[in-house]
């Protein structure tokens, strides 16, 4: 089963969203960026991606490489919190190029990406989103146009509930 992706801009609830899908029953993976940045600015010389955003797109890429060995292990549906698609989208934002190899590991999810828009709402600046709600407006409008440019199809997800949001993507995938 292809794992399946739920993506977009910076402080739009994906994480609040997957733990919800997690509790309705599927396999969820955390985001790899945020968990790298968490552990590698405890490194003297960790690798950051507003220091060197090549080798940490390589760090996620490997990162979201094992996730989804293991949730192709997996006997339930699972769903990743950003997926290889985002790290092309971030290099081509930095300005750098987008390697072949990440363009060949952006494919084989499931063919519909679940993108939750920023909400000025619950956006909040951290160590580890230290973007402005005007960059993260930005972000998502450029990860819309990766995936597509992936060849995936977006669906928004509706702002609401944790629960109606849960229930929307639920109903999205029982309908194939």
């Amino acid at each position: 089963m292809q794992p399946i992706i739920i993506t977009g801009g910076p402080g739009a609830g994906k994480t609040t969203l997957l733990n919800a899908m997690g509790k309705k029953g599927y396999l969820v993976f955390p985001e790899v960026s945020r968990t790298l940045i968490q552990q590698q600015s405890q490194l003297e010389q960790g690798v950051l991606p507003w220091t060197d955003l090549p080798a940490f797109a390589q760090l996620c890429l490997d990162m979201m490489t094992e996730q989804r060995c293991q949730a192709g292990k997996g006997t339930i549906p699972a769903m990743v919190d950003r997926a290889v698609g985002d790290i092309c989208a971030y290099l081509a934002i930095g300005g750098e190029p987008v390697a072949e190899r990440y363009l060949e590991a952006a494919v084989g999810y499931y063919p519909t990406v679940f993108f939750c828009a920023p909400n000025c709402d619950i956006y909040v600046q951290d160590e580890e989103r230290p973007h402005s709600f005007a960059e993260a407006e930005h972000i998502h409008q450029q990860l819309i146009e990766t995936y597509l440019a992936l060849g995936y199809r977006v669906e928004e997800v509706p702002w609401g509930s944790v629960e109606e949001r849960a229930c929307w993507v639920q109903a999205r995938l029982k309908q194939g």
